[in-house]
């Protein structure tokens, strides 16, 4: 049996995107339980075209080739398959290396429209969610937990991180750029011209802050990360003024346990809420004590993904 080509759709690199391009050919597989170890966690999904092209993953190459193979069953006939891969299989001769079991549902598309919804959704931010029930069709609705649920399978999708980067030198240029090569939405915000044109040739999107500290017309949802890389902590009470007062999930500044306490002082004078002052994180990052920029930079992303993840 053939190995599945490579993806002939680079720009539909999303399984979803890809089906609703293809509404016609498409056959999806959807990952809807594992047993024991697997390489993806339930919701992971695969669209097939005819021509061997495909966008998404359900493990790491071991079954893809049967999955291919039985697309163009499900392709000819319309049927869908429900299919178990690993332990506990009829599929003797297909083992899976990590030793478990995953569940996948195959399927022709029979709801481009609900494709299409989502695609909008997701392109507004707005959280969501698709049950493939049991008869094997689409429902678009509010956002819910991946999972199976009383009326089918339901796969959540909620808006990528976006990043909001305020500061000057090295650690606010170096933690942007990190973002950026992991093709993250962010916009880093700064009056220093050296700090914004650092970051600038390294290919990341820069905003130049006006005289108070703060950048107007920046939307900001509740899957917003704002992150504070300033030496001069002057600068920042006005932009965590005005944060505290958005829905972003993540809001934290550079500096030690001394300077958060003198910053959280600051801002009490200034009028600022109990509960407000306690949406500033600082120190931020998961690793004590990071200086070095590269440090910072992997530790704040990390914790920042860590809270993004609950």
């Amino acid at each position: 049996m053939t190995s599945p080509s490579k993806s002939l759709h680079p720009a539909l690199d999303d399984p979803w995107e890809l089906a609703r391009a293809h509404p016609e050919e498409a056959v999806l597989a959807v990952l809807t339980d594992t047993h024991g170890p697997s390489y993806r966690d339930p919701g992971a999904a695969l669209a097939i075209l005819p021509d061997g092209s495909f966008a998404g993953a359900i493990t790491s190459g071991c079954i893809e080739a049967d999955l291919f193979a039985r697309a163009r069953e499900v392709r000819a006939t319309g049927r869908p398959q429900s299919l178990r891969y690993g332990a506990g299989s009829q599929f003797f001769d297909l083992r899976l290396p990590c030793g478990g079991a995953v569940e996948i549902a195959l399927f022709p598309l029979r709801d481009p429209d609900c494709l299409g919804a989502l695609s909008v959704a997701r392109q507004d931010r707005r959280a969501v969610s698709l049950t493939l029930g049991p008869d094997y069709r689409l429902s678009l609705g509010p956002w819910r937990r991946t999972g199976n649920g009383p009326d089918g399978f339901t796969l959540g999708f909620r808006p990528p991180v976006r990043f909001l980067i305020f500061g000057t030198g090295p650690e606010a240029t170096v933690f942007t750029d990190l973002v950026r090569s992991l093709n993250m939405d962010h916009l880093l915000c700064s009056r220093d011209a050296a700090t914004l044109g650092v970051a600038a040739g390294l290919g990341c999107q820069i905003r130049h802050m006006d005289g108070q500290g703060t950048s107007h017309n920046i939307e900001i949802d509740s899957r917003t990360a704002a992150v504070l890389f300033f030496h001069d902590h002057d600068h920042e009470l006005d932009i965590l003024r005005s944060l505290v007062s958005t829905s972003a999930f993540y809001i934290g500044a550079l500096g030690s346990r001394r300077t958060q306490a003198t910053r959280l002082d600051r801002l009490r004078n200034l009028a600022v809420s109990k509960s407000a002052l306690e949406r500033i994180r600082g120190p931020i990052g998961l690793i004590p004590s990071s200086r070095d920029p590269r440090s910072l930079a992997v530790s704040v992303l990390a914790e920042v993904m860590q809270l993004a993840s609950l």
